[in-house]
């Protein structure tokens, strides 16, 4: 859950939020004592829909999503909840292959299913909690400071694209970052120290930065151009992350060495920023 007013207007999940506000929420998880929790909604008509993503892509990225949220806080996902609304007219053929789509990913990152819950309804809704282990060093969103420098891992954008390529009807490769995110997992795991903030790129680059950037009321001057695409593609999944100018060719390294292309592209200043990106959920 994100903590993020848009200038003097607050939107709803802010405003849920601050209903709700105390010290653990405001990050991608919430850390008590040596746990991490992270809890996701993936839901049709939303975030998908089925027409686009065979029931095992669906479930798999309900899966991935989450995990994203634990690796930007630097902790080590452990278990899963599931809770789930299964349609009505669903064939239990249609939840075998959503079940072996949950059980297949979570093995393959070493989480063990642990409980849930599921209902009937209209469509399908799946609710993920991952509960992590934390590390000795744990990445928030709190932190920046005026001449930091930020960064973004891999290529922004495409998410997007392909998002409108399916509306329009069109056939997406099966790689894609929509169906697919890419998780930087190792780059995060041995950055974290020489990091200040960061965390995982969901509503967009410009969005995610607005929230960091909120919370201590500063600005940024871009150091690159962007496309529309680029600042406003939300479901990337690849991190956002800011740290000092000193570790610069630290971070570059560790991202050389993990294999994982990154991009500074802005420093942060005095002033406000804010995303003029509308809402990606649809």
């Amino acid at each position: 859950m994100s903590n993020f007013i848009f200038g003097n207007k607050m939107d709803k999940e802010s405003f849920v939020i601050s209903q709700l506000k105390n010290k653990f929420i405001g990050d991608d998880g919430a850390v008590v004592g040596k746990w991490v929790y992270s809890k996701d909604v993936f839901a049709e008509d939303t975030h998908f829909k089925k027409e686009w993503l065979t029931l095992s892509q669906i479930a798999k990225k309900a899966i991935l999503v989450n995990i994203s949220d634990a690796i930007a806080m630097n902790a080590k996902p452990k278990y899963a909840l599931l809770g789930v609304v299964i349609p009505k007219n669903f064939s239990f053929e249609q939840i075998e292959e959503l079940t072996h789509g949950f059980l297949k990913t979570t093995k393959q990152h070493d989480i063990k299913i642990i409980g849930g819950d599921t209902v009937s309804g209209d469509k399908l809704i799946i609710c993920v909690t991952i509960v992590s282990s934390k590390r000795k060093y744990t990445l928030g969103r709190k932190g920046l400071e005026e001449g930091d420098l930020l960064a973004y891992t891999g290529e922004l954008g495409g998410s997007l694209e392909d998002l409108n390529r399916l509306f329009r009807g069109e056939k997406i490769s099966e790689k894609s970052r929509f169906i697919e995110p890419v998780l930087r997992k190792e780059f995060i795991k041995r950055a974290t120290k020489y990091l200040k903030c960061g965390l995982d790129i969901s509503d967009s680059l410009s969005k995610d930065l607005s929230r960091i950037c909120a919370l201590s009321n500063l600005s940024v001057e871009f150091l690159k151009d962007f496309t529309k695409e680029e600042l406003c593609s939300g479901e990337e999944y690849e991190m956002l992350v800011a740290f000092e100018p000193k570790y610069k060719n630290k971070i570059l390294q560790i991202a050389q060495k993990t294999n994982t292309p990154i991009s500074i592209f802005a420093k942060a200043k005095n002033g406000l920023y804010e995303s003029e990106c509308k809402e990606h959920h649809f």
